[in-house]
């Protein structure tokens, strides 16, 4: 019930503090007038500030005591991330001085429903109060309001009703949704130097990344400046994102980086939010979409290898004991054990990817031995890749309008004229910043790349940062040894933009328009694909 420095106190003032405990507030005033004068008179005693922590019904949860100047206060229970903790805090100021940053600070981390500081006067009885709540919306930047200062006798006895009433504020100001609509609400994070355009671009890709990993995406922020070692964001700007988060009603904040395992453990330290960084979400969209045996141990195999830094975070120092002197007894710490078990998975899952690999290298290899030409369709993320490729082959492979729809190489026969046939494969798509555990985990799929005769990349004419993802898969086709293969660019999507695009895309990358939900527009891609790879044979213009 007491907690703080209560350090150089003597037996009978921890006594007197240990007796605010007892006393009881009532329930429809931020503090009672006889209350506040039993804590300035103790206060002013010991030359610290005290603090209480009082519940709506009035009853006093916790004593605090600080220093002179500060008093920090932690381990305070909530009631729901959407929701005010229904505890208030109030405490004394031994210098007559406002409610300070570290106030503010508590109101709003621990969403406490109230905070006050009570002045004591240097005859020991209670002064002005400052008070504070936060706010339903933020009215510019300040999320919550200051009230004006009151002597402690001409505070309102209508805590309770305000209470009720901004939290009913609270509710009315989030955004409605279905009541069958289950998903995390999530405000997304984009913390960088890059111009503004750029960091526009990022944060629209990681929107489309949370639509696809079926996250409801309440808000957004974009701060420019160098990436915090420990808080990712400003101190400021991330405590009032985790008041917009409240505000908003978001479960969830989503940074649009890959997190370290201090910064992971230093966020989840200051929040009780879940925190995901972009591979988490990445990882995610591939869970859902692995279907197959192969795809779902690649996925696992990419979160172990994920998350086995993470392992670290928790402490360590006994973990130095696991053999020799000071070893024997218990054996194996917990840490030791989930790291061991993590190894031991992960080497059980390379195996089965290896093997996996292996098979897919004989069909390779009848392929080729039969000398059937193959054709891999590369691009970034939702370009139309397995779009095209149903279309052209008539199949029926996944394709939505989502990332990562497609995970595990597709590949089906191409028919030309003349008895002329072809295999091609459509691949995982590409993405900026495409997490190592992934490229990894899934190295057996892009070896499917390396034995094609043809690449086809596939971009979408109609993306508003066209030329940051040609870049993006260029550089990763650069990483896999791949750049030596002949491209053929594919500019898809000319029927959501204008001539004039399509046509300087056509003449800047030597490419071929088409739409590939309209096989009418097929054709110049069928008779070039002939083209190269049947160069030495005479070609004829493709059916219809």
């Amino acid at each position: 019930m007491l907690s703080g420095n209560t350090g150089g106190l003597k037996a009978s003032q921890i006594k007197r503090l240990e007796g605010l405990s007892k006393r009881s507030a009532r329930a429809d005033a931020v503090i009672t007038p006889e209350l506040a004068r039993t804590m300035t008179e103790v206060s002013a005693e010991i030359q610290r500030q005290v603090g209480l922590v009082i519940d709506r019904r009035g009853h006093v949860q916790k004593v605090v005591v600080g220093d002179s100047h500060m008093i920090l206060l932690s381990d305070i229970p909530k009631r729901g991330y959407d929701r005010l903790s229904g505890l208030r805090f109030v405490h004394t100021h031994l210098h007559g001085e406002p409610l300070s940053e570290e106030d503010l600070t508590d109101l709003a981390l621990l969403r406490l429903d109230f905070v006050a500081a009570i002045e004591v006067l240097p005859d020991g009885l209670p002064g002005k109060v400052f008070q504070a709540h936060l706010l339903p919306a933020n009215e510019g930047d300040r999320p919550w309001a200051i009230l004006p200062p009151l002597p402690v006798h001409q505070l309102p006895e209508d805590f309770t009703a305000a209470m009720d009433a901004l939290e009913e504020e609270f509710a009315r100001t989030r955004k409605a949704r279905p009541a069958d609509d289950k998903r995390d609400r999530a405000i997304l994070v984009h913390v960088s130097t890059l111009p503004a355009t750029q960091a526009l671009d990022s944060i629209m890709e990681l929107r489309e990344l949370a639509r696809s990993a079926g996250i409801d995406v309440s808000d957004e922020t974009i701060q420019r400046r160098p990436i915090d070692p420990k808080y990712v964001m400003g101190k400021g700007k991330f405590r009032a994102t985790l008041i917009k988060a409240m505000q908003v009603g978001a479960a969830t904040i989503v940074f649009d980086l890959n997190l370290s395992p201090s910064q992971a453990k230093a966020l989840g330290d200051y929040t009780d939010l879940k925190i995901l960084d972009r591979t988490q979400v990445i990882l995610d969209i591939f869970a859902q979409h692995a279907v197959t045996r192969e795809g779902q141990i690649q996925v696992e195999l990419a979160q172990l290898r994920y998350r086995l830094p993470f392992l670290s975070l928790r402490q360590t120092a006994l973990s130095r004991l696991t053999g020799g002197i000071g070893g024997r007894g218990p054996g194996e710490t917990r840490l030791e054990i989930d790291r061991r078990r993590a190894r031991d998975r992960i080497a059980r899952l390379e195996r089965e990817v290896n093997q996996l690999g292996k098979r897919r290298q004989l069909r390779r290899g009848v392929r080729t031995s039969k000398r059937v030409p193959t054709v891999a369709v590369v691009g970034y993320t939702n370009a139309g890749k397995s779009t095209l490729l149903n279309h052209l082959t008539r199949s029926t492979v996944r394709a939505e309008d989502a990332l990562f729809a497609t995970l595990n190489p597709v590949s089906r026969r191409l028919r030309f004229p003349r008895e002329r046939e072809i295999i091609i494969t459509d691949t995982v798509g590409f993405i900026r910043s495409l997490p190592k555990d992934l490229m990894a985990a899934f190295r057996s799929t892009f070896e499917e790349l390396h034995d094609a005769d043809l690449l086809v990349h596939v971009m979408d004419a109609s993306s508003p940062d066209f030329d940051d993802k040609f870049q993006t898969v260029n550089g990763l086709l650069t990483e896999l040894e791949l750049n030596d293969k002949p491209i053929l660019h594919v500019i898809n999507k000319i029927d959501r933009c204008d001539a004039a695009t399509v046509d300087g895309l056509v003449f800047r990358f030597n490419g071929i328009p088409l739409c590939a939900l309209q096989k009418a527009t097929f054709a110049p891609l069928l008779e070039m694909m002939e083209k190269i790879l049947f160069s030495d044979e005479e070609t004829v213009a493709p059916c219809d």
